[in-house]
């Protein structure tokens, strides 16, 4: 049976909007000042999927998210140097599960860390993180740098060679329904520069989980990271 654009597309979009209603600070959808809008329309959510897959796919390649997201930021302009720095949140304890320490390869009574951080470049949020850490498979200097200011993760250990291997990556919106590539696309589609709405973006776009490793390939940490909303807060391309 064919798919019924009108049906897929639209649903979709009010559901996003009850989302970002529910989401954002206040309840109210209304997005920052100072973020530009994408304008609701077919061709703006395909170019706003194809930078939310490319971006993924970039992460998932890495060697370090924190560098793969400086790079966005200096890509996109998002801030002024464009440098990504850590906030972190040191009201919050989670120790790691027995699982977690099994993928780390530590023993029961091994110290492991942890350390929850919001990454930000200028005055946006890219990603939320939970890192859990072995802090005796780091160098003094690296665990002097966690402990006493908010240098990203991926910075602090650099000398480590590190690696990542993702084993958990999970979409948590898409600007488009399953199937809209077998859709018509409606007459009545709105084009870029009707007066369309905005798109309204929740705040969590994918998540990761993932392990570091040194060049030795010794597991060293575990990371969590959900990616927000605010990677995307630049203008839609130029038409």
């Amino acid at each position: 049976m064919p798919i019924s654009w009108s049906r897929r597309f639209r649903a979709p979009i009010a559901a996003a909007g009850l989302m970002a209603l529910l989401s954002l600070p206040g309840g109210d959808g209304a997005m920052a000042a100072d973020e530009p809008l994408w304008p609701d329309s077919f061709l703006t959510r395909v170019e706003a999927l194809a930078l939310i897959q490319g971006l993924n796919a970039d992460l998932l390649a890495s060697r370090s998210a924190t560098l793969t997201l400086e790079a966005w930021c200096r890509t996109h302009r998002l801030a002024d140097p464009p440098t990504v720095v850590a906030h972190l949140d040191r009201t919050v304890d989670k120790p790691a599960t027995a699982e977690q320490r099994r993928r780390l390869e530590v023993a029961d009574d091994e110290p492991v860390r942890f350390r929850r951080v919001r990454l930000y470049c200028g005055d946006k949020l890219l990603s939320e993180a939970d890192n859990w850490y072995v802090p005796g498979r780091l160098t003094v200097g690296m665990n002097q740098i966690l402990d006493s200011t908010d240098t990203p993760f991926g910075k602090a250990v650099l000398e480590l060679g590190p690696t990542r291997q993702t084993f958990a990556a999970k979409m948590l919106w898409s600007p488009l329904p399953d199937g809209w590539e077998r859709a018509p696309v409606p007459a009545s589609s709105p084009v870029p520069g009707d007066d369309a709405g905005p798109i309204m973006v929740p705040d969590a776009l994918f998540e990761h989980r993932a392990l570091l490793f040194t060049a030795g390939r010794v597991p060293f940490s575990e990371v969590a990271e959900v990616y927000q909303r605010q990677l995307l807060a630049f203008p839609p391309p130029p038409r």
